[in-house]
C-alpha cells in the first residue's frame, strides 16, 4: 500500500469509469475505502450530479464541500465531494482572477449554464480541474491534502473525451488562462500520477465497451489501469453437470427422484428445471468467453462477487477488502 513518503511517480488519481449499470459508483466507493486502509486519507469525487455517493454511504446529499463519509480499517478516512460545473467555475474564477463574487452573479444570470452548453469541453476542463487541484495539494504538503483521489467519472463511452481536455478546448482557446488550465490538467492526467480503471459485467455489450474504451484511452495517450469485473456469480452446476445439460443427457429419472423426495414432483416442474439448467449453462459459457476476452487485454482483473443482499455500507467494506488483496492497491 502506498504512503505519503512514496515516490512522486505513484498513482494518486484513480479514475473509475464503466458502462451505465455496471456498478461503477459502487466500485469507486469500495476502491476509496480500500485505498484509505491503514491510515490513508482519500477523497471520493463525483461529477455527474446523481448523488450516488451519498446514497451508498447513507448520508445526506453532498454539498460542494469535502465531507467525511467513512472510516477505513486501520484508521484511514474517506471524504466525499460532489462537483458540478458551476461550483468548479466559481473555484476557477477565484483561483485565477479572485472573482468569486462576479462568478456568483454570472450564475444567477444563467451565463454559466449557457457557456458550458455551447462549449461542453469547458465543462469537462472545470470538472477535471477540481480533481487535479486536489491531487496537487499532496505535492504541496497542504494541510487539506489527500493521499489518494478517486473520481467516479462519466461512462466509458465518454471517458476519453472527458479526460482529454486539451483536445476538447482546442477550438475554444488556443492561448490564455483556459488553455493554461487545460494544460495543467493534462500534465497530471497523462502522467504516472493518474490511472483509469474500467468496470464491466460479463456480458457482451459491457465487455465490448470496456475493450473499446481501453483502445480509445491508449490511442489518446491516457493511462489505463485495472478492469473490475462486477457482480460475478459462481456456477450452480459443476462442469460435468453443465456438459450433460448442453448435450441434453441429463437423467430425468434423477430429477424425478429428487423432486419426489421433497414432495414436488410434476412433469411441468421437471421441464421448467431443465430449461433453467440450460439457460444457466449457456450463461456460464458466455461469461467464460467474455472473461477470456478481458484476460486477452492483459490488464489486472479484479473479480467482485454479486452480493445477494444488495449493496449497503457493510457490502462496500466487503468489496473493499477484496480490492485491498488485489494488485490494484499494491
Amino acid at each position: 500500500m502506498h504512503s505519503n513518503q512514496d515516490s512522486p511517480s505513484e498513482v494518486v488519481l484513480h479514475v473509475v469509469s464503466g458502462k451505465g449499470g455496471t456498478g461503477k459508483t459502487t466500485v469507486a466507493a469500495a476502491l476509496a475505502i480500500s485505498l484509505a486502509t491503514n491510515g490513508h486519507r482519500v477523497l471520493l469525487m463525483e461529477v455527474e450530479g446523481r448523488q450516488g455517493i451519498a446514497q451508498l454511504f447513507d448520508v445526506a446529499p453532498l454539498a460542494y464541500e469535502e465531507t467525511k463519509v467513512a472510516v477505513a480499517p486501520g484508521g484511514g478516512e474517506v471524504w466525499a465531494l460532489a462537483v458540478d460545473s458551476e461550483d468548479a467555475l466559481l473555484d476557477y474564477l477565484e483561483m485565477f482572477y479572485k472573482m468569486r463574487r462576479a462568478g456568483s452573479a454570472l450564475g444567477k444570470m444563467g451565463a454559466i449554464e449557457f457557456a458550458t452548453t455551447i462549449a461542453p469541453g469547458l465543462r469537462d476542463v472545470l470538472l477535471t480541474g477540481k480533481a487535479i487541484e486536489v491531487v496537487k495539494r499532496k505535492e504541496k504538503n497542504a494541510a487539506n491534502a489527500y493521499d489518494f483521489v478517486v473520481l467516479d467519472a462519466p461512462p466509458t463511452g465518454r471517458i476519453t473525451r472527458f479526460l482529454n481536455v486539451n483536445s476538447e478546448v482546442s477550438g475554444l482557446a488556443k492561448v490564455g488562462p483556459i488553455k493554461s488550465h487545460a494544460d495543467s490538467v493534462m500534465s497530471v492526467i497523462a502522467s504516472p500520477l493518474t490511472t483509469v480503471h474500467l468496470v464491466t459485467l460479463l456480458e457482451e455489450m459491457p465487455v465490448q465497451e470496456t475493450l473499446d474504451g481501453i483502445a480509445d484511452l491508449e490511442a489518446n495517450g491516457l493511462p489505463v489501469g485495472s478492469i473490475f469485473v462486477n457482480l460475478m456469480r459462481p456456477p450452480k452446476l459443476d462442469a460435468n453437470q453443465r456438459k450433460a445439460v448442453a448435450e441434453h443427457s441429463l437423467s430425468t429419472s434423477d430429477i424425478e427422484r429428487g423432486l419426489e423426495a421433497v414432495g414436488l414432483n410434476s412433469p411441468e416442474l421437471i421441464a421448467s428445471l431443465e430449461r433453467e439448467a440450460l439457460d444457466h449453462t449457456q450463461r456460464v459459457d458466455l461469461e467464460a468467453r467474455e472473461l477470456q476476452r478481458l484476460e486477452d487485454a492483459q490488464r489486472t482483473i479484479v473479480r467482485l462477487p454479486l452480493i445477494p443482499a444488495g449493496i449497503d455500507l457493510g457490502a462496500l467494506y466487503e468489496l473493499a477488502e477484496i480490492i485491498t488483496n488485489s494488485e490494484v492497491t499494491k
